[in-house]
């Protein structure tokens, strides 16, 4: 989801870069140094992660091999050949049980497998790779990849009914916001590395979330009928894993180094909105034409 945004706008800006996906398993440190073998590689992003929380319970080895050891050795070999990593990390790495925005300073406290294995990959890509930054985002959504926005709009397309959380507090972060603040990162140069965090600006639940993805969907037409929101506790919500009651993170340090001003996260959902609107038409458009 994150990767192809980043493709996507690199091409635009005529950056030269070289995207690889499975073709090049991260958890083989082997596999990485014959890949980077000969190439002036100056900056190495790393979107590749296991990210299913509740799937992870059961699956821990290969949550760790992906998470833990793949981001290690990715940041092993960026030091051998001198390259800067960004590394994208979660605020899974918290306890989520803060009632102030999480700064980069405090002590992560997973909770589960997926948390546990990315905080571990932050460890190793901090101790293997001094030029790295690690940039914490949460609640992700983007066009390329199923997510919290477009499987709302697909069930309250099928359903009249729904439930969702609504006492889970966190900010959602659209890819293309988060892809734009890493190019920035790589065009400014800037050598402060360390932690930061990063999503749109602002704080909801769940359950409020779902309710404006419906209110802006259904005001731009994609969305033609009616579908009745029940919000439901955390304790309702089947898991496997204790999700974060709470996820805002604190974007103060990345605001004043980087000299950027995160959109609020409504916003940002109006634009993504937009951007399917048009997609939409433009299938509908191609359809009729043949």
């Amino acid at each position: 989801m994150l990767g192809k945004e980043l493709a996507k706008i690199l091409a635009e800006k005529g950056i030269v870069f070289r995207g690889t996906d499975r073709e090049v398993d991260i958890r083989d440190l082997g596999i990485l140094r014959r890949y980077a073998s000969g190439e002036k590689i100056q900056w190495i992003i790393n979107c590749s992660a296991y990210t299913a929380v509740d799937k992870a319970e059961e699956e821990e080895d290969l949550a760790h091999s992906i998470n833990a050891t793949g981001a290690g050795n990715i940041a092993q070999v960026a030091n051998e050949i001198g390259a800067v990593m960004i590394h994208i990390s979660t605020d899974y790495v918290f306890k989520g049980d803060a009632t102030f925005p999480y700064l980069e300073s405090d002590l992560v406290n997973p909770q589960g497998v997926y948390g546990r294995t990315k905080a571990e990959g932050e460890y190793l890509v901090i101790n293997k790779c001094p030029r790295s930054f690690i940039l914490r985002t949460s609640w992700l959504y983007g066009k390329y990849g199923q997510n919290f926005v477009t499987t709302m709009l697909r069930l309250m397309k099928e359903r009249t009914d729904i439930t969702v959380v609504a006492d889970q507090i966190g900010t959602p972060t659209w890819t293309f916001d988060l892809a734009t603040v890493i190019i920035s990162i790589i065009e400014q140069k800037y050598i402060n590395y360390g932690i930061y965090h990063y999503s749109n600006r602002g704080e909801t639940t769940w359950f409020e979330f779902a309710c404006e993805i419906q209110r802006q969907a259904k005001y731009l037409g994609l969305l033609t009928h009616d579908c009745h929101i029940t919000p439901i506790s955390s304790e309702q919500y089947f898991s496997k894993v204790k999700r974060p009651a709470w996820s805002v993170l604190s974007k103060e340090k990345i605001i004043k180094n980087f000299r950027i001003n995160p959109p609020e996260w409504k916003m940002s959902l109006s634009f993504f909105l937009n951007e399917l609107l048009l997609n939409e038409f433009n299938i509908k458009s191609i359809s009729s034409n043949k």
